[in-house]
């Protein structure tokens, strides 16, 4: 359960255009900027030097660390974490002469995935429900639930739970998270939680 204020805070510093809608216990923190038409849900964290793009969707509780990039058609659902510094594209073929405003591509990173520190996101993918992104990595594909990529281009390394504990799977195909307890199971190289 997750405790919220009854209003959002934004540092002095920090820059909010108009169209926006920012939810109760938002902390926007020293020289960010939101930019127009972007929804915020409640309980987020958008730390320093942090730049959302126009109408950009950020679910409840998302921690935003310092330094990172949010471009226009990316969705991040609830309590996705993006690490310092990491980078979302928008267009898959940039050209500093050419405008391609109307060439944005949708990027969605589903509940309670993390995207580690200085990752980028190329266009046009989703990651899948409480995946892990390793620090550095390059994401050119969708990414399943619950996997663990690292490298460039990112590869798949096995499976996290919801906690982001590696999963060890049995020869039934099932794994329990050493932090939570909760179980796992393996099928048709895709991971679900036992409820």
């Amino acid at each position: 359960m997750h405790f919220c204020m009854d209003e959002y805070f934004a540092h002095d510093t920090a820059v909010i255009d108009e169209g926006c809608t920012i939810g109760n216990g938002t902390k926007i923190w020293h020289f960010s900027h939101i930019m127009s038409n972007c929804t915020i849900g409640e309980c987020c964290n958008i730390g320093q030097n942090v730049v959302v793009s126009p109408d950009v969707i950020l679910g409840r509780n998302v921690k935003v660390q310092n330094n990172v990039s949010i471009y226009t058609g990316v969705i991040c659902e609830d309590d996705v974490f993006l690490g310092p510094s990491m980078v979302f594209t928008n267009v898959i073929n940039p050209r500093s002469a050419v405008s391609r405003k109307d060439s944005y591509r949708r990027t969605l990173v589903m509940q309670g995935a993390s995207i580690g520190a200085n990752a980028t996101v190329v266009c046009g993918h989703n990651i899948g429900r409480y995946a892990l992104i390793g620090a550095g990595a390059v994401v050119t594909k969708n990414i399943p639930d619950y996997a663990l990529v690292v490298g460039n281009p990112a590869r798949q390394m096995g499976w996290v739970s919801e906690y982001g504990c590696k999963l060890n799977f049995n020869n039934e195909g099932i794994a329990t998270c050493p932090e939570s307890g909760q179980q796992y199971k393996l099928e048709n190289n895709r991971v679900t939680r036992i409820k």
